[in-house]
């Protein structure tokens, strides 16, 4: 499966909130700079991750959006089910019915498997995991460039 750039900005958004989780909102023009993500595509992401309940935006001058959960309660297969759909590479993989030949092919049992493969590797994978990460490679970049 390739992830389309939906998928790809939208679990860079969510990692930017989660980056700042517990600072207050973050404006979406802010996570659009940082990411280098056009702000008019990060509005309609948004929409989609507000709709989930994965987001949650708050009005007022001191709003913005922010994660409705503990980052380390969102799952990178709950963000790209809701960004990208089925993990699926193929249809017939969620539906058998899209192909005659479903019952005896072998090749969707490789597709099936691909598929419990790559939401093994999401369902384990948090936000905060993430995070963690980022910090990381933070820490190295610093070392290496004296920062």
């Amino acid at each position: 499966m390739k992830l389309s750039t939906r998928g790809r900005y939208g679990v860079r958004a969510l990692l930017e909130l989660a980056l700042h989780y517990g600072e207050g909102p973050v404006l979406i023009k802010d996570i659009a700079a940082s990411q280098e993500i056009s702000q008019h595509y990060l509005e309609q992401i948004v929409i989609a991750l507000k709709a989930s309940g994965l987001v949650k935006s708050i009005r007022g001058a001191k709003g913005g959006i922010a994660l409705a959960k503990l980052p380390s309660q969102i799952r990178l297969d709950e963000a790209l089910q809701v960004l990208e759909g089925s993990t699926a590479p193929v249809e017939c993989v969620d539906n058998a019915r899209a192909c005659s030949r479903s019952s005896f092919c072998v090749t969707r049992d490789v597709w099936n498997e691909l598929k419990k493969a790559m939401n093994g590797v999401l369902e384990s994978m948090t936000l905060q995991d993430l995070v963690e990460r980022q910090r990381r490679k933070e820490k190295v970049e610093a070392v290496m460039y004296n920062i």
